[in-house]
């Protein structure tokens, strides 16, 4: 087929791990690709900066990277090659709870499975199976919704994934236990009582027992750079510092893929889609926003738990059902006095990030979408609770509320950083409910966002579907599955 002449193949708008993902596989396939950057630096939710000290590396958004790690697109490029290594922290999560021993995610299932008690051979049992079936179906878990290639292991899994993490929890009978499931699923930023958030608790825990949670060294940024790296060692073109608001300011091509949320697409696009599109794009939902804190520390946080001292990540709720009354509560327009804390302390196995002997630590709670309520001294005592005299060892602190993070990435709606809620409703058919959610109703343009299947995370899957989809449907070129 003879294709008129353009400037380009195809420009991709937006350099988040899904934008490069979508550029990345359109370069691999002989494209011209361009792909373009609002900001002054690539990355999206991929970048660290020094919020607080001189020598201190923060990363703004993502932190610690199961998804990145296992991603089936990722693990198949060279990003070793382009300056990307991981760090595995000794414990990948700890979950405190107050007068009693904390859970914890180890690597080994049988590590973990020791510390739940009563409950060492459920959870044995429940994550072997899962483990097991885990590399037959990652990429149909992790994509769109279509026939899987292996029915009865996605079956096998969606029997407790489709259940609410509450109900997952409860079959067990530890306190620990059911705090380690509650505050794996509260990831989803909803709800743990609603249908699917188990799938959550059971996609992290899977990773993390097959490939950890690591830490990428030097910061968040380095899988961005990385990423970036190997598109321009293809040929492929990163212009920054070039917001897009209209279809105008772009060099002509044949195909545009956004790595944007609906709310951003109908301001550039809306004028191409059909009525029937951009009434299904206005009805889309946002979830929960952010309060993100950022300290540099005299010293590591002390903890009481020595599982908290070697954990790359903490979850402090407490009990499952504080967790579950606390996301209720936000989901609710509340601001909880005891939120669910989500905590990380990569200068612990990264000594890149600070000064000698100095530590950084990386917070956040969730919070009503658009809230500007100041949560600072709430984390730092729902911290305190597992760690006094946290308050004494900090130095500088920076705080971003939900206005903030949407200033520093427009997706991040209300400081919704998973591009929309994914729940049960939105859950295979973000943006819109169609037989592609990459495709709209304008040919040649597409959404590759988190605003797409699978959802938040850095894992580059919603972008290295919709370049699939584009390849075939513009280029005729058909992209075969991952392993």
């Amino acid at each position: 087929m003879t294709r008129e002449k353009r400037d380009f193949d195809a420009i991709v708008v937006g350099s988040g791990p899904n934008g490069l993902a979508a550029a990345i596989l359109m370069q691999q396939n002989g494209l011209k690709v361009l792909v373009i950057e609002g900001k002054d630096d690539i990355g999206g939710g991929l970048r660290t900066a020094e919020l607080t000290l001189p020598g201190f590396k923060h990363d703004i958004c993502s932190a610690i990277h199961p998804l990145a790690v296992g991603s089936p697109f990722f693990k198949n490029l060279p990003l070793a090659d382009h300056g990307l290594s991981y760090i595995y922290p000794d414990v990948d999560a700890a979950h405190p709870l107050e007068h009693s021993h904390a859970a914890m995610l180890c690597r080994s299932i049988d590590e973990t499975a020791q510390y739940l008690g009563a409950d060492e051979e459920t959870y044995r049992k429940l994550m072997g199976s899962v483990t097991k079936n885990w590399p037959l179906i990652d990429a149909d878990v992790l994509g769109p919704l279509h026939f899987p290639k292996h029915p009865f292991a996605l079956a096998s899994f969606g029997l407790n994934a489709l259940k609410p993490a509450t109900m997952l929890a409860n079959q067990f009978k530890t306190k620990q236990a059911k705090a380690l499931i509650a505050g794996m699923a509260a990831h989803a930023i909803q709800p743990i009582t609603n249908v699917a958030t188990a799938a959550i608790a059971l996609v992290l825990m899977a990773t993390g027992h097959l490939n950890g949670w690591p830490i990428p060294k030097g910061g968040s940024a380095s899988i961005a750079n990385a990423l970036a790296g190997y598109f321009k060692s293809l040929g492929g073109q990163i212009e920054t510092g070039n917001f897009i608001s209209s279809l105008d300011q772009l060099p002509s091509a044949h195909a545009v893929l956004f790595d944007i949320t609906p709310k951003q697409l109908l301001k550039i696009a809306g004028h191409k889609f059909s009525s029937i599109y951009k009434w299904q794009l206005e009805r889309y939902r946002y979830g929960l926003g952010v309060y993100k804190i950022d300290w540099a520390l005299s010293e590591p946080i002390p903890f009481v738990d020595d599982a908290c001292k070697k954990a790359g990540t903490v979850h402090l709720g407490n009990t499952l059902n504080e967790i579950r009354d606390a996301e209720q509560q936000t989901w609710n327009g509340k601001h909880p006095d005891k939120p669910y804390v989500l905590l990380a302390q990569q200068s612990l196995y990264d000594p890149s990030r600070a000064p000698g002997g100095k530590q950084t630590a990386w917070a956040y709670c969730h919070v009503p979408r658009g809230s500007t309520k100041n949560m600072t001294d709430i984390i730092e005592k729902q911290i305190e609770r597992y760690a006094p005299g946290f308050k004494d060892v900090i130095l500088a602190k920076h705080t971003m509320d939900t206005e903030q993070m949407e200033a520093y990435n427009p997706n991040y709606i209300g400081g919704d950083i998973n591009g929309g809620v994914i729940d049960i409703g939105q859950l295979f058919t973000r943006p819109v409910l169609r037989y592609s959610p990459y495709t709209t109703s304008a040919k040649g343009l597409y959404i590759c966002s988190s605003s797409t299947p699978p959802g938040g995370g850095v894992h580059g899957m919603c972008g290295y579907y919709a370049a699939k989809k584009a390849l075939k449907d513009i280029f005729d070129i058909a992209v075969e599955g991952l392993n």
